[in-house]
């Protein structure tokens, strides 16, 4: 999927230490690239997996 024309937002996850990524949610993907290598690309995934990844980073099941 292209999102070179996507709007993408810095997670509020993201700390100050650098360690920053951002994300676009469209109506089909969600897509998630490294701020300081946006050359790098990014990865898709659908939404019901982004939301399941959401509500495991909200309820601390990766702590």
């Amino acid at each position: 999927m292209d999102l070179s024309r996507a709007t993408w937002r810095k997670s509020s996850r993201s700390n100050s230490g650098g360690n920053c990524v951002e994300v676009t949610v469209t109506p089909t993907v969600a897509g998630v690239r490294d701020t300081k290598d946006r050359s790098a690309g990014y990865f898709t995934t659908n939404r019901k997996q982004w939301q399941a990844f959401l509500d495991a980073v909200k309820t601390d099941r990766f702590a």
